[in-house]
């Protein structure tokens, strides 16, 4: 669950930074990064899961902060990251949509309620 959190995280400073840099106009290529190596580096483990989550509320706040000010122009601009033409506001879908997939895993493999009761005894 850290290392999912953690990765979450980066992924989401890296998005953000993107959509930052093409929001302001810079026609900069922005090069990929290599998640498993990030995840590989990343001390997760040996952080409190408390200190992760408030990393992600404080990543998910500057993020929000970020996009909630970005005028109408420059959520159309286009830039290239990881060698793909991208708009801002296709990054932030992108923001959005990598934290619900991996809050999905997780919900899936740790917090999902037992399926083999009988259908009468699960609550309705």
């Amino acid at each position: 669950m850290k290392e999912v959190l953690g990765h979450v995280c980066d992924a989401e400073r890296i998005f953000a930074y993107r959509a930052l840099r093409i929001s302001r106009a810079d026609a900069t290529p922005l090069e990929s990064f290599e998640q498993d190596d990030y995840v590989r580096n990343g001390p997760f483990a040996d952080r409190l899961l408390s200190d992760l989550v408030e990393d992600f509320i404080a990543v998910r706040r500057a993020t929000l902060s970020l996009l909630r000010n970005l005028d109408e122009a420059a959520w159309m601009r286009r830039g290239i990251a990881s060698n793909n033409e991208v708009t801002v506001r296709a990054l932030a879908y992108m923001i959005a949509g990598h934290e619900l997939h991996h809050r999905r895993i997780l919900e899936d493999k740790y917090f999902a309620a037992p399926r083999d009761d009988p259908p009468c005894h699960r609550a309705h």
